[in-house]
């Protein structure tokens, strides 16, 4: 299949919402891949930086480096077999929507998976706590030190949680599909359901007893180089678990984010 004729969308879904869950959902379909954590927008960026280097300036040829941006999603899942790319990623953050709009050649659709802010930190904690082996606990000290580097400007939540705003916008309403992480949790036929019409590619009978760890063309996530089980999902059966941590998220962090609800 040339990779002109798949079709590409997008992920977007702060981590700890229900990505790897969707994801390994979807999977179940051979025509359909959500991928990991994707690096094509990075590389669109720093093909966007190189304008601002000497040596692109010296001889700014935009024209030629602009040909090289118009095809990185082309050139990324050229060898994938499936016919529909979910790609994850903030692909909708101001920044990122521009670049599109300039050297994406479709319809930018967005499947956008909803989780209160403050269920998604206690999710992080729950996860820090079961798992000491992982970036959190390596790069801080407290939990403090830990909520404040989750919400840096520059982390994956804020990013995302950007580029939700700006779906959220009159606007840019038409690009996305908008699904609770409870509806997927407590009615999942019926959430990628509403997925696949949005998407309008054909249906697939799913199965949502027995799951299966996330991957995608053999290749699955190497979850040692940030933490043990960052991606592991209860395969047995789709469910929602109490989660005690939630009283362990600060009164500082709930005053100041308890308002991000979706």
């Amino acid at each position: 299949m040339k990779s002109t004729d798949k079709k590409i969308f997008f992920l977007v879904a702060m981590p700890r919402s229900g990505n790897t869950l969707f994801a390994s959902i979807m999977n179940q379909n051979s025509d359909v891949a959500v991928t990991a954590n994707s690096v094509t927008l990075e590389i669109i960026k720093q093909l966007f930086l190189l304008k601002q280097t000497d040596v692109f300036q010296n001889y700014p040829d935009h024209q030629s480096l602009d040909n090289v941006s118009n095809v990185v999603f082309d050139s990324y899942y050229k060898d994938w077999p499936q016919k529909y790319i979910i790609d994850r990623g903030p692909v909708t953050t101001p920044g990122n929507l521009n670049l599109m709009k300039q050297h994406f050649n479709q319809p930018i659709k967005c499947v956008v998976i909803l989780r209160d802010l403050l269920d998604v930190v206690a999710s992080w904690i729950k996860y820090a706590v079961k798992n000491p082996n992982n970036f959190i606990r390596k790069q801080t000290k407290t939990i403090d030190e830990a909520l404040e580097m989750l919400m840096l400007k520059d982390s994956q939540i804020t990013k995302d949680l950007i580029a939700i705003e700006n779906l959220m916008k009159p606007e840019n309403k038409h690009m996305a599909c908008f699904i609770k992480y409870d509806e997927l949790v407590f009615n999942p036929e019926k959430t990628i359901n509403k997925v696949y019409q949005f998407l309008d590619i054909p249906y697939f009978k799913h199965n949502f007893n027995n799951l299966n760890q996330f991957k995608v063309n053999g290749l699955s996530y190497v979850d040692n180089v940030l933490g043990d089980n960052l991606h592991t999902i209860r395969t047995n059966e789709i469910s929602k678990e109490d989660n005690p941590y939630k009283k362990l998220i600060p009164k500082w962090f709930i005053n100041k984010y308890e308002h991000i609800k979706f």
